[in-house]
């Protein structure tokens, strides 16, 4: 699959028909911060959420943006495909929401990319749902925690597990914007009404800045009538929201994520790195990232 056949036809225009922009690569930071904390969500499992965080974190790294990312699924897969081994953590997320004294420095590691950091999770953090239901304003205690890394950097990207539960709540309470990862196939259309649902009564009720920063169309096969159509169909309901760029159905992403790299580093000339290169370039251009 060629790199247009990606995300464009012939880089004149999108998918849906839509002039596709020049997203210029950005230009160098001269200093780091106020971070904007966007959560990856989708109550819906395997739609790409892990691999979009990691590798969209990385692309934004390579533009020299310093990004955190926060991993807040109990299964711990964005730190295994930094990485990081969740089996030999001494503190993850689950101590930094729910211990005194465990400050958000003692929880962060370092990944083999420059300027990629990360909170890990294990499956600790699966306790942390129901520990929280008796705590005082209990939607609210991750953005304590991350309030320490709005100084030191650009973006952080806090993937969520697959549902709607507390710990999702929190990260959309942080969280300035939403990025929301879509299969393209008919039955992950399902849930986006009720995932926007929920991030319009957080917006209400907890969180007021709370946007939603794009939908962003995953395991598209361009040789596919119906990868086609679920795209058109979410432009359809959602218009602009739908971003330009779209990430292809491609083996290398799982090859990457056994080799615990992102795909910008294990193929750094394939079209997946590419794509999620023009997402950074697409949410700095729309000014959803530093």
């Amino acid at each position: 699959m060629t790199q247009t056949a990606l995300f464009a036809d012939g880089g004149r225009t999108d998918v849906v028909g839509r002039p596709l922009p020049d997203f210029p690569v950005p230009p160098p930071l001269t200093s780091h911060g106020p971070a904007r904390i966007v959560a990856m969500c989708n109550q819906k499992g395997g739609v790409g959420k892990t691999t979009t965080t990691i590798n969209l974190g990385a692309a934004l790294a390579e533009y020299g943006r310093r990004v955190l990312l926060v991993d807040f699924d109990p299964q711990g897969a964005a730190s295994v495909g930094v990485g990081v081994n969740p089996h030999e953590l001494e503190l993850s997320v689950y101590n930094l929401l729910m211990e005194r004294g465990v400050e958000l420095s003692d929880v962060v590691q370092s990944t083999a990319i420059d300027g990629l950091d990360v909170v890990p999770a294990n499956i600790d953090l699966s306790a942390a749902e129901v520990q929280l239901v008796g705590e005082v304003a209990r939607e609210s205690v991750l953005s304590r925690a991350l309030r320490p890394a709005l100084d030191d950097y650009d973006v952080v990207l806090v993937d969520c597990q697959p549902s709607l539960g507390l710990l999702t709540v929190n990260a959309l309470t942080a969280a300035h914007g939403v990025l929301i990862p879509l299969e393209c196939e008919f039955f992950a259309l399902r849930g986006v009404a009720l995932l926007i649902e929920t991030i319009e009564k957080v917006r209400d009720r907890l969180n007021p800045a709370l946007e939603i920063d794009g939908i962003l169309p995953t395991m598209y096969d361009s040789r596919t009538l119906h990868s086609r159509e679920v795209v058109a169909r979410v432009h359809e309901a959602f218009g602009d929201t739908l971003l330009h760029t779209l990430i292809g159905r491609t083996v290398k992403f799982p090859d990457a994520s056994v080799a615990a790299e992102p795909i910008t580093a294990y193929a750094p000339n394939h079209a997946g790195a590419e794509a999620y290169r023009q997402l950074a370039r697409e949410l700095v251009a729309r000014g959803d990232t530093a």
